[in-house]
């Protein structure tokens, strides 16, 4: 990973330390991001293994000696999150909102991806090399792009409760629900079709910070003992961070040299 690339990776890495701590400290999981039911056998005691590797997942991105592991810790980490959204997928396939939340861990499974593939470092004959280098860069890239088109969907479907989120001193609050999410199913298309696709994803990543600054920090000044805002705010600030590492791999488009 070159040195343009590591802010993101750090924001990536503090997303991690910030829900880990959340885990710790509620010994439970994140709310609606991470459905665990409640007869789970052990319920608390995962939920406080989650927050541990979480928290020092995060902490071991931020260190070079340890990053390579917690790479491959993550990775399949966020693959599980994922894979624990299926069921409802199947259960109520015509529900937005579970599309929603599937787009949104996978935009997270994205970004751990390319860390994955950019600092995991396996060796040759490894089961998983096909997940790593530009191949695994690439794979990542387009599951990205697929994850978006949901989301933005969602601000479509869901304009009432996307507009109450717009804070109360921007005008036209309905009006932003539309704009965001066509935007979002705009950049997920653009990365897909590599149309302007860097451009696309920082377009993204810049609209979820936003999302993240002007929506759930203040909620947490409003109601800074309150569970939802803070976990809302590090889910959200987790996913910004994904697509910033995404936005990061992806190469600026080249001049078109003149004939000679």
């Amino acid at each position: 990973m070159t040195r343009s690339q590591q802010p993101a990776l750090t924001l990536f890495a503090v997303g991690m330390i910030g829900l880990g701590i959340l885990a710790l400290v509620y010994g439970d999981f994140a709310l609606v991001w991470q459905p665990v039911a409640p007869w789970i056998p052990g319920r608390t005691v995962l939920a406080y293994v989650a927050g541990l590797i979480m928290l020092l997942g995060g902490v071991g991105l931020l260190l070079r000696a340890t990053a390579a592991w917690s790479a491959r810790i993550l990775f399949p980490y966020l693959i599980v999150w994922v894979l624990l959204k299926v069921p409802a997928l199947v259960v109520a396939p015509q529900m937005e909102a579970v599309w929603l939340g599937v787009g949104e861990l996978a935009v997270l499974l994205a970004g751990g991806w390319i860390l994955f593939a950019t600092l995991a470092g396996l060796r040759e004959g490894s089961l998983l090399k096909f997940a790593t280098g530009e191949n695994g860069i690439r794979i990542a890239r387009m599951l990205f792009a697929v994850s978006l088109i949901p989301i933005g969907l969602s601000h479509l479907v869901y304009v009432k409760e996307t507009a109450e989120l717009v804070p109360t001193w921007l005008p036209y609050r309905v009006g932003w629900a539309y704009l965001t999410g066509a935007g979002q199913i705009a950049c997920g298309l653009g990365v897909l079709f590599s149309i302007f696709p860097r451009v696309a994803a920082m377009a993204e990543a810049g609209m979820i910070s936003l999302f993240t600054l002007l929506v759930w920090g203040p909620a947490i000044l409003a109601a800074p003992r309150a569970r939802l805002p803070w976990t809302a705010f590090f889910i959200s600030w987790a996913i910004a961070s994904a697509a910033w590492v995404v936005a990061q791999n992806i190469a600026p488009k080249q001049p078109a040299k003149p004939d000679v």
